[in-house]
């Protein structure tokens, strides 16, 4: 007799966005679903991400109380709603995304006798200013940690962050990075050509530091260059008026929120991201896969994504100088481009692929059922290319 089809339920925050945890749940969602698989998704409201898991028949449920703001009546309420629908549905498996279900999922499962894994997006304390909110989510998260039979952190810096503020044991935490299905070829880069198109995909929000890529590129006027910003936020009028003080308005534009990134990464010879923390930034990966060298800031898990003087740089957050001077090595070199996205591409078939991440999670789940489960060498899934990036 053949063992029955897993049971899964994917718990995230929000399914009005396409953020990263959004993304992943859609990707390996619809991936096991497609391997036979019983896939359930709970999320806190109705959007992108519902809309496409139903239109490949994936049973989801909408939360009503599950909300991202911190709200001790709706949480409370909402921590039932998860318990009541992890009851009916029966998973073998419960896998939590996001800092708010991660908490109430890991609540509403104690006593339910079903293994419980945690994936986390980075870490919510890496991202704050405020010292008082930092250590409220370590302290969250540590309190936490007990909960989950198994946590994923995206990165091996996040991994590291888990051990040193103990939030989990050597043994609970491990490290799977995000991987991205593939483009066609089509869609590859050719970083040589000339003159040179820079592209950063990004919120103008903070983390992001948009306005310290500004400064250094008005520094290389004399050189031959054209930068797209694509993403919006509430920072973009800021960005702008710079801009335009810095005369740059013929030599940035400003494309919004696009579906077409892909496209926008395949026409352009660099990617650049400057931030003052990240976790994994999948837009990195989007450019590594399309054969891009990349130039971004040093946090987070970006060492591990771009290889300094292979793949790209990898400068220090806040230093103009520094982005500058590399900025001007790119630019100056189209040899060096072209060098570095052949190996950015190899890096991304070596690492960053999609297969490799769903292979490496699925790993985890068996771990966690003590069963080996249906999954072929290659997943056969890759998402429907025009869909946005996410934007961290």
């Amino acid at each position: 007799m053949t063992d029955p089809a897993p049971r899964i339920t994917f718990v995230v925050t929000r399914a009005d966005d396409l953020g990263g945890a959004q993304v992943h749940v859609r990707d390996v969602s619809l991936a096991l679903a497609a391997h036979g698989w019983d896939v359930h998704v709970l999320a806190g409201s109705r959007g992108p991400l519902s809309e496409a898991l139903e239109h490949e028949r994936i049973t989801f449920q909408s939360l009503p109380h599950l909300v991202r703001p911190v709200r001790p009546g709706e949480d409370l309420r909402a921590g039932r709603e998860i318990r009541t629908a992890l009851r009916e549905i029966g998973p073998d498996l419960v896998s939590l995304h996001s800092s708010k279900a991660g908490i109430l999922g890991r609540l509403g499962a104690v006593g339910l006798g079903v293994p419980v894994l945690f994936t986390a997006h980075g870490w919510g304390f890496s991202s704050s200013t405020n010292s008082l909110t930092r250590r409220t989510f370590r302290l969250m998260e540590r309190a936490m940690a007990p909960l989950a039979d198994r946590i994923i952190a995206v990165s091996e810096a996040d991994r590291e962050l888990a051990l040193k503020y103990r939030l989990a044991t050597p043994s609970q935490v491990v490290a799977v990075h995000n991987g991205m299905p593939d483009v066609p070829p089509t869609l590859r880069a050719r970083p040589a050509d000339e003159p040179p198109h820079l592209v950063m995909v990004a919120r103008f929000a903070p983390p992001k530091d948009h306005t310290l890529l500004v400064e250094a590129l008005s520094d290389l006027q004399e050189l031959d260059w054209h930068l797209s910003f694509v993403g919006d936020g509430p920072q973009e009028p800021e960005i702008r008026a710079l801009v335009q003080r810095r005369g740059l308005e013929a030599r940035i534009s400003f494309l919004g929120f696009r579906k077409d990134v892909a496209e926008l990464l395949a026409a352009a010879q660099a990617f650049i991201l400057v931030s003052r923390s990240e976790a994994f930034p999948r837009s990195i990966l989007e450019a590594t896969r399309a054969g891009l060298p990349t130039i971004a800031s040093d946090v987070g898990g970006i060492r591990e994504s771009v290889l300094t003087e292979r793949t790209g740089f990898v400068v220090p957050g806040g230093d103009r100088e520094a982005l500058r001077e590399h900025l001007r090595v790119l630019l100056r070199e189209p040899t060096l481009r072209s060098t570095m996205g052949d190996q950015a591409r190899d890096l991304y078939e070596a690492k960053f692929t999609f297969d490799r991440m769903l292979a490496r999670t699925v790993g985890v789940y068996e771990s966690l059922l003590g069963r080996p489960l249906p999954l072929s060498a290659s997943s056969g899934w890759s998402r429907v290319e025009g869909d946005p990036t996410e934007l961290t």
